[in-house]
């Protein structure tokens, strides 16, 4: 349990100098300067951890690195050590080019609890932009980081944070030709792995409920592949229903009380819907071309899926009320997976053209295509709060044809900046979703 209290400590809310343009990150650009921050070594009270404090520190560090639009500057560059309540020198910052200064202080409270108070500062503008007061239980002392990440990042670039969420998807392990596969979840930057479900049962496509309670998932139990859900709080693991056929590809819509899946009847694979409250399946198309992989727009009003009804693997949108669909992509090759973005502006999506696989996006539209990633083989985007990045996995081509690796990766939404979210040794990730924000 978080309790956050937003605050403006009056003693360190001063304003210096003449009104200035605010300090701000654009994040849609794809060459935009890093802005300096420095992060300054954590302040201790009581019985408050030195340790836990540096860790604080090094993971907000992290957090803000990876988005690349953020350089940390060099700990052994800093001109001062500036206490709490003390008023920063920014003349001595700016020398080193520093423009954002970052303080805190972590306490000890009753209760095996922790409160972490942190100020940030503007170094050009004189003034402090952000003061915060978090309390956790010490047990969950890496959230505190994350969400004090979450707060600088959302200041100083205006979008909603991604830092404190996490990542559920297929972990595979053992040789090529035995594959284990089971539900893991991790944190975004790979912290705290942990697994879902036992090696018993082939498991595929895990997505997460809007209310971070329930993750929807493909299972081969019985050898009957089913769509099933778990229970994240008490690892409950039950059929979402009986439907006549092979179900897959499920996906919560936005408010949770539906799950749209693809199902197969008489050979033919179809979308449908299924209200999960009511126990009531609706078909939602139809005809004999295959149609799968359906991803709900924001508002829950209109669905994006890939159909080959045109001939080929294309991207298609439909209205819910009407079940009218348009097809939205026309460019060489196919495509697949479609996700539509958090904010409504995007569709992300997987492409295979010229032996190759890419990851891209597009407007709702179908317009301004953007390749982003590309290699051997990669799938499955899935989107971050906000917006900014995408999380899918990439396969590297075997040179013995045998073994081969999956990486879960990420990338932004210039595809100027990816990386690889660490994974255990020998553990291939697979299938990537990214969660909402924790509550």
């Amino acid at each position: 349990m978080f309790k956050k209290i937003l605050s403006v400590f009056m003693a360190c809310a001063l304003v210096f100098g003449a009104a200035r343009a605010e300090l701000k990150v654009d994040i849609v650009a794809g060459a935009t300067e890093p802005i300096s921050i420095a992060v300054q070594k954590f302040e201790v009270a009581g019985n408050a951890s030195p340790k836990d404090a540096a860790m604080i520190r090094a993971v907000v560090e992290n957090d803000l690195k990876t988005t690349g639009l953020f350089r940390i500057a060099n700990h052994d560059a800093f001109p001062e050590y500036v206490k709490m309540g003390d008023m920063p020198k920014f003349n001595l910052w700016s020398a080193i080019k520093a423009q954002v200064l970052v303080q805190a202080k972590l306490y000890a409270e009753s209760g095996n609890r922790y409160k972490l108070e942190f100020y940030v500062w503007d170094v050009a503008g004189k003034e402090q932009i952000e003061a915060q007061s978090l309390v956790s239980s010490k047990k969950s002392v890496r959230r505190l980081a994350h969400i004090m990440a979450d707060a600088i990042y959302e200041r100083l670039t205006g979008e909603v944070g991604y830092f404190d969420t996490q990542i559920v998807f297929i972990a595979e392990t053992g040789p090529v030709d035995n594959r284990v596969k089971r539900l893991a979840i991790m944190d975004q930057d790979g912290y705290g792995l942990r697994y879902l479900s036992d090696e018993k049962t082939f498991v595929m496509s895990p997505h997460f409920s809007p209310n971070m309670q329930t993750v929807v998932f493909l299972s081969y139990r019985n050898d009957d592949p089913m769509v099933w859900t778990l229970d994240l709080n008490t690892g409950e693991q039950r059929r979402l229903g009986q439907f006549g056929g092979m179900s897959f590809a499920p996906r919560f819509s936005p408010d949770g009380s539906r799950v749209a899946l693809s199902l197969v009847k008489n050979g033919i694979t179809h979308i449908y819907e299924y209200d999960i409250e009511a126990k009531k399946l609706r078909q939602l198309t139809f005809g004999s071309s295959l149609n799968t992989s359906p991803s709900y727009s924001p508002d829950g009003k209109k669905m994006v899926f890939n159909s080959d009804r045109s001939g080929n693997q294309q991207i298609w949108i439909m209205d819910l009320d009407t079940l009218e669909a348009t097809r939205l992509t026309y460019g060489a090759g196919r495509y697949a997976t479609p996700a539509w973005s958090p904010d409504g502006q995007f569709i992300a999506f997987t492409k295979m053209a010229d032996d190759t696989f890419y990851i891209g996006i597009m407007d709702p539209r179908g317009r301004h295509e953007k390749i982003l990633a590309g290699g051997w083989y990669m799938e499955a985007p899935s989107w971050a709060p906000g917006s900014r990045r995408i999380v899918y996995y990439e396969t590297e081509k075997a040179l013995d044809d045998i073994e081969r690796i999956s990486h879960i990766r990420s990338v932004d939404i210039t595809g100027q900046n990816v990386y690889d979210i660490e994974l255990p040794e020998n553990v291939n990730g697979v299938e990537p979703t990214w969660s909402p924000r924790l509550p």
